[in-house]
């Protein structure tokens, strides 16, 4: 698994086609995040915008070969051994640039509700906010295994579910990423913080259990 982790990584580097998220992410955060504003509402919104890059993420590694390569790889490891090592990576790639930003945004940002009179601790909302990009990400994950190959070959039809599927894990009652992020907000409102724990493990087993789905069809469907 070492091998094919090594091998995905080094297809996504080298591919380039990492840099439109990463700049797109980019560009969100310097639209909506400043320095001075309240630290609970920047990671808020940091971690929100993670998740439809985390998505893009995973379309781009499970899409990244040409199908004849996809091919050997798979004969070679196994197919749900092959694609599980690509979302791995694209959630590898998206986890970390969610804690990048979440300690960027922490640091720039003031430590007050919003307020801006009541003071949060500063650790504190950095780590509530690492926890609810994480969980971003984790369901990001999710929804960009459940919306590219082997579960949508066309991409007529899987940008549109991507899109749609992302915008619903953000605004959907219920939702992980929505208890994250709504978490931040509404703790920026009264100036507590509160850890994002359990939206985090269930984003982990959504994941797992979109991962898992995915994987099992490439065993059944040809690149």
């Amino acid at each position: 698994m070492t091998a094919l982790l090594r091998y995905q990584t080094a297809l996504l580097l080298r591919s380039q086609r990492w840099l439109p998220p990463f700049l797109l992410y980019a560009v969100f955060l310097a639209v909506g995040v400043r320095g001075g504003e309240p630290v609970l509402d920047s990671l808020g919104y940091t971690a929100a915008a993670l998740l439809p890059v985390a998505a893009w993420l995973v379309r781009i590694c499970v899409t990244g070969e040409p199908p004849a390569a996809r091919a050997c790889v798979a004969a070679a490891a196994g197919p749900v051994r092959a694609h599980l090592a690509a979302l791995l990576v694209a959630l590898g790639a998206a986890a970390l640039l969610g804690a990048a930003a979440a300690l960027v945004v922490t640091l720039i940002s003031d430590p007050v509700g919003a307020d801006h009179q009541t003071r949060v601790a500063r650790p504190a909302a950095g780590l509530s906010g690492l926890l609810a990009a994480q969980t971003c990400a984790l369901l990001g994950t999710a929804v960009g295994a459940l919306t590219a190959w082997p579960v949508l070959r066309s991409t007529g039809r899987a940008v549109p579910a991507l899109l749609l599927a992302a915008l619903s894990a953000l605004v959907a009652g219920g939702s992980p990423a929505n208890a994250a992020v709504s978490g931040l907000v509404t703790g920026s409102r009264s100036g507590t913080v509160t850890q994002p724990v359990l939206p985090l493990l269930a984003a982990a087993l959504l994941t797992a259990a979109a991962a898992a789905g995915a994987c099992a069809l490439t065993a059944r469907r040809s690149p």
